[in-house]
């Protein structure tokens, strides 16, 4: 790698560090430019000779928001003892992230889904795909609990993992919406009781 090319990379994740609780807090639409050469205290030429429009720096930074969380809660699982605790997870991550620093404009997948659903399809797309490689870790856990011997062999795996899903993102569009955190409580609650259900 050059100096330039080097330089050219080291830029751009300025760009996407320093605007992505922006993004993730104001949205797509509602982030400006002004918001964008305030947040990193570049001109407008420079951002746009890194990226080249709003969107493009959107996605990148939907990806460096969505990475953040998916970091976190991998480390976890792969430190969790069972199948159990390794499924709750996911639900204590969400749970912290409505609560925490980390939180910088909470779930990076509930607000892009939620904004980008009719207005922007590449911002929609990512957001799909996130949704759907959650799903799918969600997925091996459970049939790896089943081979394990720790989850019922009848488990229908997929209606499970979309459920956590949906439990996860209702709750915390709930808390934040209402400012409410203790809903979250009840998200984990209910997980708790749906990954027992499943349990032999």
């Amino acid at each position: 790698m050059n100096k330039a090319t080097s330089k050219a990379e080291r830029t751009k994740n300025f760009i996407i560090e320093s605007t992505a609780e922006i993004f993730n807090k104001k949205g797509f639409a509602g982030t400006s430019l002004s918001d964008l050469t305030e947040a990193t205290g570049l001109t407008k030429g420079s951002i746009y000779g890194n990226f080249e429009n709003k969107e493009e720096v959107a996605l990148a930074v939907f990806d460096y928001n969505y990475a953040r969380i998916a970091k976190l809660t991998i480390e976890q699982v792969e430190k969790a003892a069972t199948y159990h605790d390794k499924l709750m997870v996911y639900a204590k991550v969400y749970k912290n992230i409505t609560r925490s620093p980390i939180n910088r404009g909470g779930c990076p997948i509930l607000n892009t889904a939620i904004e980008a659903d009719d207005t922007n399809g590449l911002l929609k797309e990512r957001a799909a795909k996130a949704v759907l490689k959650w799903q799918n870790s969600l997925n091996r856990l459970i049939e790896q609990g089943i081979k394990a011997g720790e989850f019922r062999e009848d488990v229908d795996v997929k209606q499970t993992a979309v459920s956590i899903i949906a439990l996860i993102e209702g709750g915390v569009m709930i808390a934040r919406i209402t400012n409410d955190h203790t809903s979250m409580d009840n998200v984990v609650k209910t997980i708790e009781l749906l990954i027992k259900q499943i349990q032999k």
